[in-house]
């Protein structure tokens, strides 16, 4: 019954989301119905080579099963031998211009039972953001609505969600963050069903006002091939993340999830270097030195 609910909410945050983006981009996402063999399947909205985006997925998944994979027992022993069904919306977002971020986003719901047992349950989630050319207003601005969303909960929620969210999307070995940040949770099931329900929606129904402002703030800002070289040089690292480190990534594959959909968020086009290092005093290297630093943009 819980599942139901939320899974009602999903469907319509894709819906919605996918409106406000195709008013943005003004060419339509493909929507692309998939089924799961094992149980379950989804809706991918899809846009590549866009007016704005140069790609994008915003992604709903239903998924269940007899039992959980290495990668969701593996930290928590105690779910083998259970069913499951998950369910979530994920997005990632690469605009074609340099100057305009990347963007995440996910909300999601998991499931486990067992026959005699109490079922476990939990919410999970966040929003983070990736610059290529950093600017102070947008991040000021995404880091307040991630606040702002989590506010009615409580005053605890953002400063944890926020520290959480900079460890979690760290490239360990590189030393750096693949962003700004945002927030992120996970394993979230208390005080009750009602309150994480509601606080996960929140996440979700601020994620266009934390990122369309930026977005059409950089959309026309002129570029060339010296930007777009530095934009594909640095979405290297989000595809080192994805595939290394993003714990999401590991359970779609291993569950037997539909891999294009899984794989959507990796960006278009990639470069990678040897041993490079922007110039001091580019803004290239004003990236690494004043934005990938997991500051505090808003007041905790």
């Amino acid at each position: 019954m819980n599942t139901e609910y939320v899974k009602t909410f999903l469907t319509n945050l894709q819906k919605r989301i996918v409106a406000g983006l195709e008013q943005i981009d003004g060419k339509p996402f493909v929507h692309d119905a998939w089924d799961r063999p094992e149980g379950g399947g989804g809706l991918s909205c899809v846009i590549e080579e866009g007016n704005v985006l140069e790609r994008g997925g915003v992604n709903f998944s239903y998924v269940h099963g007899k039992g959980l994979p290495a990668s969701a027992t593996a930290a928590r022993p105690e779910l083998a031998g259970r069913s499951f069904e998950a369910t979530g919306v994920s997005l990632v977002l690469h605009p074609r211009n340099p100057y305009a971020p990347t963007v995440h986003m996910n909300v999601r719901f998991f499931e486990a039972k067992k026959e005699g047992a109490e079922p476990v349950w939990w919410f999970g989630g966040g929003m983070d953001m990736t610059p290529y050319y950093g600017f102070t207003e947008d991040a000021i601005h995404f880091h307040q609505t991630c606040k702002t969303a989590l506010q009615p909960f409580g005053d605890e929620y953002y400063p944890r969600f926020k520290k959480w969210c900079d460890d979690y999307f760290y490239l360990k070995h590189r030393k750096e963050p693949r962003g700004i940040g945002g927030i992120f949770f996970d394993d979230l099931n208390q005080p009750d069903f009602t309150t994480c329900f509601s606080l996960m929606q929140s996440v979700g129904n601020h994620f266009l006002t934390a990122y369309l402002p930026i977005l059409q703030r950089r959309l026309n800002t002129p570029y060339g091939e010296h930007e777009r070289d530095f934009q594909a040089y640095r979405r290297g690292r989000y595809v080192e993340f994805n595939l290394v480190w993003d714990r999401g990534t590991l359970f779609g594959l291993q569950t037997g999830g539909r891999t294009e959909s899984i794989l959507m968020s990796l960006p278009p086009i990639v470069k990678w270097r040897y041993n490079w290092t922007p110039q001091a005093g580019s803004a290239e290297a004003a990236l690494y030195t004043e934005f990938l630093t997991g500051k505090d943009w808003v007041d905790s």
